[in-house]
């Protein structure tokens, strides 16, 4: 059972969580001086359209129609009701969830990639740099930028540049160039924080460059509530009030941010972010003010965090392995608003072959934690023998995800 709708049902607004947070949001601090961070500070980084939405305590920010244009390519995505999947469960919960695999990179990162792409080139820039740890959102910006015709440098981390090559072959095919990162240290796995560090240092070097990143900060996640806005409506076209628990993955936070912010104002929506148990920021992290990257170049933000300098293990979900939380979702972690779980590799992967083998999409290592985490609360509804309506991301496929699932299915994977 599936929900879609016409492409002219694209939200034309983002929806900004700031206003409706428990307790505003802590300023990022600069990294010499400690003290709150300027808007003139981030622009050799940013745009300042996108400063502006860092920023901004308005409720709702336009969509520019020429974005629009570019997300109803494969907006809005479906929602699906995952009925072979309960019925496995033998369990009273109805679960959905927002497929975010259609888009074409095969995930949610193009809803951020656009419009920042968008507004960089309207700012006369004509390269971006980033970092990618699994590849999907070097494979969004890739895509975003060769939409705008601006060159695109991705930094991927080292252990997944190994582990995915044919996620570089997807940023090449679109333009980009990928190198693995840390690029001075050609024995090093490297890490989101490493890959961050090198793509600031090559982006504040040029005039012509800024720098884009896919999670974390406020705009992120700003452009990724269409997400949530629009499984809003569409659960009301499958009959259903509101859901009583959304799950997402959670590395940054974009995917958890885009499916639960819009949600984050009714009290009755319970929220759950679910991450790697080798990556446990939310879990075992500290709150706390704490660079970005692994260098400390960039902006000290309020978050949960296991250090800057944290390398994490090799597991093969390379989008969740960010030793920090975007400051929004810390910030609702920290107030009670939202809860959070972690799990280890091998119940995540068990989790993925179970909802492959009853609804047949192979989910990304990365939407697989999040699957383990509803098949679990379907579990305990069936327990307590009440009915629940549970919303999952579906951040994005697998299909390029295929060694670590035969890993999986030969016995190699370590339950990290």
């Amino acid at each position: 059972m599936r929900w879609t709708m016409s492409s002219d049902r694209v939200p034309e607004a983002w929806f900004n969580v700031v206003p409706s947070l428990p307790e505003p949001l802590q300023p990022p601090l600069h990294p010499g001086t400690r003290e709150p961070v300027t808007p003139d500070l981030l622009t050799p980084l940013f745009p300042m359209a996108l400063i502006g939405q860092e920023v901004s305590a308005e409720p709702y920010i336009d969509i520019p129609g020429e974005v629009l244009d570019i997300l109803r390519l494969w907006r809005p995505t479906p929602l699906i009701r995952a009925t072979r999947l309960e019925k496995a469960l033998d369990t009273p919960a109805r679960i959905y969830f927002k497929d975010e695999s259609v888009s074409p990179a095969g995930s949610h990162k193009p809803n951020t990639a656009v419009p920042q792409a968008f507004y960089n080139k309207a700012a006369g820039i004509k390269r971006l740099t980033t970092e990618t740890g699994a590849g999907q959102w070097g494979s969004a910006l890739s895509y975003a930028c060769s939409l705008f015709e601006m060159e695109c440098k991705v930094y991927m981390v080292r252990a997944s540049y190994q582990q995915k090559p044919y996620r570089r072959v997807m940023m090449e095919t679109w333009g980009g160039q990928v190198v693995a990162s840390p690029v001075d240290q050609p024995d090093h796995p490297g890490s989101l924080g490493t890959a961050i560090t090198d793509a600031v240092r090559d982006a504040v070097s040029r005039e012509d460059t800024h720098y884009s990143l896919g999670s974390v900060l406020n705009h992120v996640l700003l452009h990724q509530t269409v997400i949530g806005l629009e499984a809003k409506e569409q659960l009301q076209l499958a009959g259903e009030e509101k859901p009583d628990l959304v799950i997402g993955c959670c590395g940054g936070g974009s995917n958890l941010g885009g499916l639960a912010l819009p949600f984050v104002a009714d009290p009755e929506v319970e929220l759950l972010a679910v991450e790697p148990a080798s990556c446990p920021t939310l879990t075992e992290g500290k709150f706390d003010y704490d660079f970005g990257d692994s260098a400390g170049m960039t902006p000290l933000l309020a978050m949960y965090t296991l250090g800057h300098e944290f390398i994490p293990p090799s597991i093969h979900a390379g989008g969740l392995r960010y030793h920090g939380d975007a400051p929004i979702i810390s910030n609702l972690v920290k107030s009670g608003r939202m809860r959070a779980t972690a799990y280890a590799q091998g119940k995540v992967f068990d989790a993925a072959i179970q909802f492959a083998r009853t609804q047949g999409p192979i989910p990304a290592p990365e939407t697989a934690h999040a699957i383990r985490a509803t098949i679990d609360e379907a579990l305990r509804a069936r327990e307590e023998g009440r009915e629940r309506v549970i919303l999952f991301g579906y951040s994005g496929h697998g299909l390029l995800d295929l060694q670590a699932y035969d890993d999986y299915l030969t016995g190699k994977l370590e339950d990290a």
